[in-house]
């Protein structure tokens, strides 16, 4: 958990857009990549990696990579890594889960949908394998291999062969580059991007077909339905698309082929190779074929966009048939992302975030240092100007004020809660997770208003 005083100081609000790198849930690119995105940054800035990319990197991602893959599915375009699902970010290390034991495809959230759902992952279904050169020969590769293998007691000569078979991605660094032109964030649009009838009614077909297994994690987690959802429907479009990239290939040029010009290159290249031994180190366990799975260009896999690191600390067997498939078995996803937010102390019961008002004299500078850590009582953030109303302002536990830019157009703020910051150890960008939480409030109404629509007699 980031604690105060590894906060960075208040960053200019033009930014500079890096690349979504997991996380994470930030590498950013969705649940969980803490690490990708550094270690103590909340705040989205050049200094600070973005657990979820912006959304101008957002988009030119999603282009690129539908250009890629040949994919008609420009709306579905979120290629977001780990997010907890997208993991790469820096957190504690519970007690390990099981390992997992790769599959095949996600089962489609709505069964008459199957077919549909095929002949759109048959259009992407070829996979993004590096055109580089291979890592046989290199020498940081075999010195890894060796360091692997006697850290890890695997046979040298199966971790030398996994990655003599390893090639550069130069999609993947390129991806990886920052960019170097600054942008304004614009919060409504990130908004429309992810709050549109396509995501929300891909919601409620994948909430009607596996509710059993969503409340069975709130009943053990107690994290609620509504955000599960909202993290898959972000980060997947309910695991449609989930990656094409090699993942061995994207781990490995990433591990020792990060772009040097970029600002943490050292740090994120170290957060890599650990990626990439979680990886090997899971493919020999469960004696799969470190050639098959695919992902996100950081690295993330399955429907929660889990890293390695991430699916060794924080995947659950849900389903309890002995392994863990964060692809296929919908249980698994659901009772892993419900795991990952109660291993970061998710609250039930609490709100995420309340409406927020200012008063004209308020001191924005000090109410906005802490970032997105909460850190004021309910007391003292209205003391410093903010405007809370009825429970609100009584809230029992530390509030931060949110500051949400809307391009040119003045910003909007809410504050937030430690259950806000919760979702943000998926993926560290307070955008990421107003977007996970207002997709999964609107399905959450849509579903009581069907219900309420529906005559009784037709619900037996």
């Amino acid at each position: 958990m980031v604690r105060a005083s590894m906060l960075p100081p208040y960053q200019p609000r033009t930014l500079t857009m890096y690349p979504k790198e997991v996380t994470t849930q930030t590498a950013c690119d969705p649940v969980h990549t803490a690490q990708l995105c550094g270690h103590a940054a909340p705040r989205s800035s050049p200094t600070q990696t973005l657990a979820s990319a912006t959304l101008l990197r957002r988009v030119a991602v999603g282009l690129l990579t539908a250009t890629l893959v040949h994919t008609a599915q420009a709306q579905a375009a979120d290629q977001e890594a780990p997010s907890a699902g997208s993991a790469a970010q820096a957190k504690p290390a519970p007690p390990k889960g099981k390992k997992p034991v790769a599959k095949t495809r996600a089962k489609p959230a709505d069964p008459a949908a199957g077919n549909k759902a095929r002949t759109r992952a048959a259009a992407a279904a070829a996979p993004l394998i590096g055109t580089g050169p291979s890592y046989a020969e290199r020498p940081e590769a075999i010195e890894f291999a060796q360091q692997l293998a006697q850290q890890r007691q695997l046979p040298v000569e199966w971790v030398r062969g996994a990655l003599s078979q390893a090639r550069q991605s130069p999609t993947v660094v390129t991806l990886m580059q920052p960019a170097t032109s600054p942008f304004v964030k614009n919060w409504r649009a990130y908004r429309s991007r992810f709050l549109d009838e396509v995501r929300i009614n891909a919601g409620l077909r994948f909430w009607r077909a596996h509710e059993a297994h969503l409340q069975r994690a709130e009943s053990s987690y107690g994290v609620p339905a509504e955000i599960v959802v909202g993290i898959l429907g972000v980060e997947t479009l309910y695991g449609r698309q989930m990656g094409q990239f090699r993942v061995l290939d994207a781990l490995t040029t990433l591990a020792f082929d990060f772009p040097a010009r970029h600002p943490r290159a050292t740090e994120r290249s170290a957060y890599f190779r650990k990626e990439l031994e979680h990886f090997l180190a899971a493919q020999h366990q469960s004696q799969g074929d470190p050639l098959s799975p695919l992902g996100s260009y950081a690295g993330a896999t399955g429907m929660p966009q889990f890293m390695p690191s991430s699916i060794a600390n924080f995947a659950v067997d849900f389903d309890g048939d002995g392994r863990i498939d964060l692809r296929e078995s919908i249980a698994d996803v659901v009772g892993s992302v419900a795991h990952y937010l109660k291993a970061f102390n998710w609250k039930p019961g609490m709100p995420t975030h309340y409406p927020v008002g200012l008063k004209p004299d308020a001191d924005l500078s000090a109410l906005l240092a802490p970032d997105i850590l909460p850190t004021f009582s309910a007391q003292s953030f209205q003391d410093k100007g903010a405007i809370l109303h009825g429970v609100a302002a009584s809230h029992p536990g530390p509030l931060a004020l949110i500051e949400l830019l809307n391009g040119t157009d003045a910003p909007s703020y809410v504050a937030g809660t430690e259950n806000f910051y919760v979702i943000t150890r998926y993926n560290w960008s307070s955008y990421y997770a107003m977007a996970v939480i207002e997709l999964g409030q609107e399905i959450a109404s849509r579903r009581r208003s069907i219900a309420a629509a529906t005559p009784p007699a037709a619900m037996r």
